[in-house]
């Protein structure tokens, strides 16, 4: 539709000569205007387009309107088409009726009775085109609106697909971040593994270079006091590659901890006499611990032995001397990213070199160490971090170069007050004497083993009988061997470990006191511990052995009193 054919006057008049005559009127006005002979070419000329129509009504006497019905009604929203109509004088009431309907069908009509003046006329078709311009202001308006709607949908759909290209972006950063990350991850967890088992290897093939090569020389050496001073060197090796693996398993979180309620002053003003023989003499402790310092609830042992570690870490800190402080605060609900509760907060200070950031982002690492070669294992600090988590808490380390170290763990409060004991580190083991006890069931798989315990079990005055599985321990009872105590391995081959055993063994014969032995097992040692089984881990002394076994004959006394005063 054009604006020269949006401002024409369409005329539909084709009795007599009203349709040219109206025509010519309107052109000496200057108004555009087309004659429009049948009703047909007016709908066609409306279709391309025009400002008014104006119209002689008896033209549409006996015409079927249907097209212009339906033109009028498909007109866009912003388009009403003006119809100016010159009508007769007559009155009729059928005439009028069909008026009526055709003002209706044409809905924006003006009425203009004969005789009309041509100003008269002129002028209705002039006021019926300004009508129509302000219907084209409004078309105007509205396509305005809906080109800024297209364009705005255009840069929200562009912006749509920027955001979407940089969402994919930014996954495709994120996944390869998380890649690399993992990568990473492997490639240290690699290297933690490799400097784990290297330094392994390294400990404990000097521990058994000590006991292979001792053993070889005790057949060469014929002197009492030398032969006395390699067996004392081969029970140091033992006793550290025994230290190891303990400090492995606490780094690992796999040590079995026995936690109870624990006052920390008391326990540590127990350890005075312990740390002064472990320190220098230019080295002293001192402690800080208020009345109102809270039980915590930890191993009172491998809390003695952090101590310990912690205090030679401090003093070797200090080449020439220092003090050592050993402070305990209460933190009341704490809540941080790691740890949530009351907490005792129990600080290892000292005034030695320091570290710097370097060397703190590595300090929890196994095998690591700054020591000189020989003087340090690098796994005290490993083993600090293992107990700390696996008692529920945590460790932090604060540090810097010149200005000394602080160390400290994070041990959650004990709501049950401590039984007054003090658990001390037992440096000497008196030996048990050779007297008759019974006769013990070994069920033991590894041979070697089995002849060692065996020996023992036999200086301790016990019989021994050796059964190589659970199986065959089971074989023994049932044959009616005499049996006092079964001591037994719990990792066995055959498919019953010594939980097992000792759960079949109740079943038939309950009055037999049972011990368990195991070097590492979690999952089986947590079964027995629920269990209430008694536990003598690996390696131990033969004093240790002795009072693991009198303990359990001693608990199965106490349980079979009280089932004989419970009959009564």
């Amino acid at each position: 539709m054009s604006a020269d054919r949006d401002q024409q006057v369409l005329v539909f008049a084709p009795i007599g000569r009203d349709g040219p005559a109206s025509a010519e009127l309107f052109r000496s006005a200057n108004l555009p205007a087309i004659n429009c002979r049948s009703l047909n070419d007016l709908v066609s000329e409306m279709t391309a387009g025009a400002g008014v129509v104006f119209l002689a009504e008896e033209g549409l006497f006996g015409q079927d309107t249907a097209s212009l019905e339906q033109w009028i009604a498909s007109q866009p929203p912003w388009s009403d088409l003006p119809f100016v109509v010159l009508t007769s004088h007559r009155e009729q009431p059928a005439v009028v009726a069909w008026r009526r309907g055709i003002v209706a069908l044409l809905r924006n009509v003006s009425l203009l009775e004969r005789p009309v003046q041509p100003m008269t006329l002129t002028s209705a078709i002039q006021s019926a085109m300004r009508a129509r311009r302000r219907q084209y202001e409004i078309r105007a308006l509205l396509e305005a609106r809906e080109q800024t709607a297209q364009q705005l949908e255009k840069l929200v759909v562009e912006r749509t697909r920027a955001l979407a290209d940089a969402n994919e972006q930014l996954r495709l950063e994120m996944n390869e971040r998380a890649r690399v990350e993992e990568t990473l991850r492997q490639a240290q967890k690699i290297e933690a593994i490799g400097q784990l088992t290297g330094g392994v290897a390294h400990d404990f093939n000097n521990l058994l270079m000590v006991i292979s090569g001792g053993l070889d020389m005790l057949d060469r050496q014929k002197d009492p006091n030398r032969r006395r001073r390699l067996m004392d060197g081969m029970v140091q090796a033992a006793q550290r590659g025994a230290s190891l693996t303990k400090q492995l398993l606490a780094f690992s979180r796999r040590q079995t901890l026995r936690p109870e309620p624990v006052d920390v002053a008391s326990q540590m003003g127990g350890m005075r006499e312990l740390l002064d023989r472990s320190l220098r003499g230019d080295v002293h402790v001192e402690f800080e611990f208020p009345d109102t310092l809270w039980p915590v609830e930890v191993d009172p042992g491998e809390l003695e032995l952090v101590i310990l570690n912690l205090a030679v870490n401090a003093r070797d800190a200090m080449p020439n001397g220092g003090t050592i402080l050993v402070r305990g605060e209460n933190l009341p609900d704490l809540n941080d990213e790691q740890i949530a509760g009351d907490f005792v907060r129990l600080s290892v200070i000292d005034t030695g070199v320091g570290m710097g950031p370097e060397i703190l982002s590595r300090v929890f690492e196994p095998f690591f160490t700054t020591k000189e070669v020989g003087k340090g294992s690098g796994l005290g600090l490993a083993q600090v971090h293992g107990f700390a988590t696996q008692s529920r808490g945590t460790v932090r380390i604060r540090s810097e170069l010149g200005q000394g170290t602080s160390i400290e763990l994070y041990l959650p409060r004990s709501l049950t007050v401590p039984s007054g004991e003090r658990h001390l580190i037992d440096l000497h083991m008196a030996r048990p004497k050779k007297s008759t006890h019974g006769r013990i069931l070994l069920v033991e798989d590894d041979d070697e083993v089995a002849a060692l315990v065996s020996e023992m079990l036999g200086q301790l005055g016990y019989e021994v009988t050796r059964a190589a599985s659970a199986a065959a321990a089971l074989g023994a009872l049932a044959d009616g061997r005499a049996v006092d105590l079964i001591f037994s391995d719990i990792m066995m081959p055959g498919g019953m470990n010594g939980v097992e055993l000792v759960q079949e063994i109740k079943r038939r014969r309950s009055d037999i006191p049972v011990l368990l032995t195991s070097g590492y097992s979690e999952a089986a040692v947590h079964e027995a511990e629920l269990a209430g089984i008694r536990i003598l881990p690996k390696p131990y002394h033969i004093e240790e052995l002795a009072a693991a076994l009198n303990a359990v004959k001693s608990e199965l006394g106490l349980e079979t009193e009280s089932r004989r005063s419970n009959r009564r």
